[in-house]
């Protein structure tokens, strides 16, 4: 069974609680909802969860509300744990690179300040 995690800043803020926490009810219910699947389903439809091409290793969840289309962005740490690290609606077919770098820069700091197991 997978495990979801929230990267912290350095400074302790949590981007994608922060984003979650703008949503109304029935929209963090659904990303709840989609998270759970993530967590229990041991194959996840790519509808939900996929690996997006030509990044340094980010994986995208996806999830679409009536008509709204909200993406959270993170990393496999080990095969198991997922740490999400980056939040937005989405306005566009493509994911914008700079959700992308940001989700990039976020995996790389947490990587170099991960305390060793």
């Amino acid at each position: 069974m997978r495990e979801i995690q929230f990267y912290k800043t350095e400074s302790g803020k949590c981007p994608v609680e922060e984003f979650l926490e703008s949503l109304t009810a029935k929209q963090a219910q659904k990303v709840t909802w989609v998270l759970s699947l993530i967590e229990e389903l041991p194959s996840i439809p790519s509808k939900y969860f996929k690996k997006l091409v030509n990044t340094n290793d980010i994986w995208e969840v996806r999830i679409n509300y009536c008509g709204e289309i909200f993406r959270l962005l993170g990393f496999f740490d080990g095969s198991q744990l997922i740490i999400l690290n980056h939040a937005f609606q989405k306005k566009t077919q493509k994911t914008p690179r700079q959700a992308i770098q940001i989700a990039e820069l976020r995996r790389r700091k947490y990587f170099n300040n991960r305390k060793p197991k």
